[in-house]
């Protein structure tokens, strides 16, 4: 195997901390008591897939969740606020330890996101940590929203690796989804499986990524 040069990390369960029982929770409390039927970790219908494309507005999306939950009397504020359920925060030293990934290497986020958490996040960054947004940490952040493509769909790995001229095998991949990581090791990149109570720093430190 080539020496790596490139890391490419998710942002959800990797970086910054979610809980979909949460978010499933305050959904269950509106009265929609299906969600798994519509969303999940390893899959989900195609109103979270165009969502998360960009291909349908915040909007639409909200008009949505009152059709398939058949609740047409939910507000805007009250679906936002059920779907941001789930968003927790990131860990103490998350952070820290990204700027020191950016110092021994290529590092690039790639997220499957959407307009509504995206924009909560960004005001979590703000009042939190006094950031505008997340670039600091990465030559370059992705999201899915903004791409129109999203995870594990291959074109959106081979477009950041085209994009900046990466070569699949120096290149590693952290995610918490199996699938995505599937399309990934399909292009030839290295990847590897992050799934709680495992940190992104217990797994850099045993995998000898922080020694370069």
């Amino acid at each position: 195997m080539k020496k790596i040069k490139n890391i490419i990390l998710d942002y959800g369960d990797v970086i910054f901390m979610i809980d979909f029982l949460k978010m499933e929770a305050a959904f269950s409390d509106l009265g929609i008591k299906n969600v798994r039927d519509y969303y999940g970790h390893r899959a989900q219908t195609k109103l979270f897939d165009e969502f998360e494309q960009g291909q349908i507005s915040s909007e639409d999306f909200r008009e949505g969740i009152r059709n398939i939950s058949g609740i047409f009397s939910l507000t805007d504020d009250q679906i936002d606020s059920a779907w941001n359920a789930m968003l927790l925060g990131i860990p103490e030293g998350n952070h820290d330890l990204l700027l020191t990934l950016k110092n021994k290497y290529r590092l690039f986020l790639l997220s499957n996101n959407n307009e509504i958490h995206y924009n909560w996040i960004m005001k979590y960054l703000k009042s939190k940590y006094g950031l505008d947004n997340n670039a600091s940490f990465f030559e370059k952040d992705y999201y899915s929203h903004l791409m129109g493509m999203r995870k594990p769909n291959a074109n959106i790995f081979e477009y950041v690796l085209s994009e900046h001229g990466l070569k699949p095998d120096e290149t590693v991949f952290i995610d918490d989804s199996p699938q995505h990581l599937k399309t990934a090791q399909g292009l030839g990149i290295q990847t590897y499986l992050l799934t709680k109570p495992d940190t992104l720093q217990a797994l850099l430190d045993r995998e000898g990524f922080l020694e370069k």
